[in-house]
Formats: structure tokens, sequence, C-alpha cells
């Protein structure tokens, strides 16, 4: 189905990070328990792929036909939803697109493709504080992170890190620094 986008002039999210985060908080708004992230880089495409899909409440056709219009919103304290446009906006400006699949009561699948040396394109961004963001703020929710590129597969489930803390909770202290520990070994920083 073909969006319309509406520009939004002075509104700009800096870096591809912070809009997975601002996309992943809206999986969790939405009730999710379940939310993959996967990042794939291939050069050989010239392609940077995100995709965030989650299993929460999912949408029904009319939301799904307004998702881009930053005038709507579901939320009720707010007059404006600009994540998604921001998002399918950074896409288009680096030659890229947005993909956005939903079923009501089953959940979401957004994809966003940007052409990777596009002069346009954002920064990836800090991956690793933004993971660490959400698993820390969210610690009831399951989050897989995976990351495809040149030098391989990098994987982070919380599932696995929370069977390894046994009874700590993942956001104690010791919580954070084992996150904070296989971050940093896989190698998730990047500002690429």
């Amino acid at each position: 189905m073909p969006y319309t986008l509406y520009p939004i002039p002075g509104i700009l999210m800096e870096e591809i990070a912070l809009h997975i985060l601002d996309i992943a908080e809206n999986s969790i708004r939405a009730g999710a328990r379940k939310v993959e992230i996967r990042i794939e880089e291939d050069p050989k495409k010239d392609r940077l792929t995100v995709v965030i899909r989650d299993n929460g409440e999912g949408m029904d056709d009319e939301t799904q036909r307004r998702l881009l219009d930053p005038f709507f919103t579901t939320k009720e304290a707010k007059q404006v939803g600009l994540g998604l446009p921001m998002l399918a906006q950074a896409a288009l400006r680096a030659g890229g697109k947005i993909a956005i699949r939903s079923e009501a009561g089953r959940g979401t699948e957004v994809k966003a493709t940007f052409q990777a040396s596009h002069i346009d394109r954002q920064p990836l961004g800090d991956v690793a504080e933004t993971m660490k963001a959400l698993i820390v703020g969210n610690p009831e929710v399951a989050f897989r992170f995976v990351c495809r590129g040149p030098g391989g597969a990098r994987r982070l489930d919380t599932r696995e890190i929370k069977k390894a803390l046994r009874d700590v909770p993942v956001n104690s202290g010791e919580g954070i620094g084992m996150i904070r520990r296989i971050l940093e070994d896989k190698g998730w920083q990047s500002n690429r």
C-alpha cells in the first residue's frame, strides 16, 4: 500500500539507533513482550536494512493507512506521531524505503532500507547504548538483537542473559554489567 509522506521541516533524529529506540518503545507501548531488532549491512548491494518486529497488539487497517501522517497518533497524551514518519523520511532521503506490516492481535514489523553509501544516510549511531537502554528500561520484555555484516553475525538474546543471571534482575548492577560486557565483547559500538 503506498504511503503519502508529509514534510516535517526542522525535525530530525540524527542517528538510525534513535529511530530503533523510538520504534521499539512503540512496540512495548503496544503490549509487546518480544521484540526482535535486526540490522543487516550488505556492502555488495550498498544496503543497510533495519527490521523491528514485535508480538504486540498490532494495528487495524485504518491505523495502518494513517501511520506516516505526522498529525496522527494513537497515544492519547500526544497530538502528533513523528516516529514512523521521521524514519520513513530518513530512509527515502537516503535512497531507501520503509515497509510496515501489521495484523491486529498478532504484532507489527517495520522494515527500513537505506542506500548505505548515500551522502544523506544518517550514521547508524550507538546501537550498544540503544540496546542497553531498551533492556534495562524494560526488563520484562524479551529482546533479540541480530546484526549481520561483512564481519559476520552478532547476536544478543535477553532470555539467555536472564538464564545466566538466574534470580538476579537484568536491570540490576550485576545485570547491567553483564549486558555491557556482552555488548563490548561483541563489538556493537558503532557510528557508521
